[in-house]
């Protein structure tokens, strides 16, 4: 079967009932000069950078540009690309240069790199995707990817942040930059509802976790572990995980951890989750700040005013994101209803795309094997 090229594939979508959108028409044109250039073997293939706010689009559009790809292409979430480069250069210690190698490898065997959801949130992010945003650019190779924020806004006001300035400089030069901003989230539009979120209703979370069970499936409430540590559980089964907040965002783990747990249950269930609003004192200062690439003479500077609350939303974001990108339902009871969940504090940014995303799993159409129009970035 001939797949769709990434406009036609949009074209089919508005005849299905897509609602028209010009900024997503853009975007979907801008994608298929690429595809034509790419099909047609021109050595000077222009890249894609797909930015707008939440529920554009976005995904849904790359994932069409992927999927009509004839050359050799890679498709990954950023901040899963960014966890294999992390290891690929673990794995080259000792070796000169050895981002470079990664790139060239890389190379060897893709074309094309699709990266999903581009953000920077930290210094050693800053330089390593620096770095290797620089080396993929040199390696010409053709890089398309989404974000909700244009290049000259990555980690804005970060510091270092002249560390970056290069990059963003090549990023407008060599790529398509599309803004993808039709004014309304796609992940909203009607729908037949699922109720995945209660208020307060530990015996709704319950009946939604017996009634996903399968005959003769087994549950026990035996810890899982995740990374290096024993995580309690209410109830778990072969394919659920029911933990509550504190026992989940509130200890130790990173977000291959939460990569980790996806790989194993279909269907996460979190109960007990409080209103997360960040309040209370600034964490202390960083100094020297060193983060395995270079080291940077930090000295004092301003930081966000942040609690112990918001490493808890940190993770809470982190688990969102990874169960979204792999169509994971996720189960709520919390004390607040959802667009109270986080209304104040240093988070807010990224809290909003979490939101989006919580609000789309209450549709049905959330986790089902077919893709729908209005998943997005």
């Amino acid at each position: 079967m001939t797949m769709l090229s990434p406009y036609a594939a949009y074209q089919q979508a508005l005849a299905a009932g897509f609602k028209e959108d010009p900024a997503q028409q853009r975007a979907a044109l801008s994608l298929q000069r690429c595809h034509e250039q790419l099909q047609s073997g021109d050595p000077d293939v222009q890249g894609v950078y797909l930015w707008g706010p939440v529920g554009r689009g976005k995904t849904w559009l790359m994932d069409r540009f992927h999927q009509a790809l004839a050359v050799p292409a890679r498709r990954q979430h950023f901040h899963h690309f960014i966890r294999w480069v992390h290891r690929r250069l673990f794995q080259l210690t000792g070796q000169e240069n050895p981002l470079r190698l990664l790139v060239q490898e890389l190379a060897a065997e893709a074309r094309v790199l699709c990266l999903d959801e581009l953000f920077i949130s930290d210094i050693g992010d800053a330089i390593l995707v620096g770095g290797l945003l620089r080396e993929l650019l040199a390696q010409r190779l053709v890089l398309v990817t989404t974000s909700n924020q244009p290049p000259d806004e990555l980690y804005a006001d970060g510091f270092n942040r002249e560390r970056l300035l290069p990059v963003i400089t090549a990023l407008n030069q060599q790529m398509q930059v599309v803004s993808v901003d039709g004014g309304q989230d796609h992940r909203l539009h009607p729908g037949q509802s699922h109720q995945r979120y209660w208020v307060n209703q530990p015996q709704a979370l319950e009946a939604a976790f017996t009634e996903l069970l399968i005959s003769g499936e087994q549950t026990h409430s035996q810890p899982v572990l995740l990374g290096h540590w024993y995580i309690k559980v209410v109830r778990r089964s072969e394919r659920l995980l029911w933990c509550r907040y504190n026992d989940l965002c509130e200890q130790p783990l990173a977000a291959q951890d939460f990569i980790e747990m996806c790989d194993c249950f279909s269907h996460i269930f979190l109960s007990d989750v409080p209103q997360l609003t960040g309040a209370g004192q600034q964490t202390a200062i960083a100094r020297g700040t060193e983060d395995g690439v270079t080291q940077v003479a930090a000295g004092d500077r301003q930081l966000p005013a942040l609690s112990r609350q918001d490493d808890g939303v940190r993770r809470f974001i982190a688990l969102l994101d990874e169960c979204y990108d792999r169509s994971i339902p996720l189960y709520l009871s919390a004390a607040v209803p959802l667009n109270q969940l986080y209304n104040r504090g240093a988070l807010g940014f990224p809290f909003r795309r979490a939101l989006s995303r919580l609000q789309e799993m209450q549709f049905r159409r959330f986790g089902q094997s077919a893709v729908s129009f209005e998943s997005s970035s």
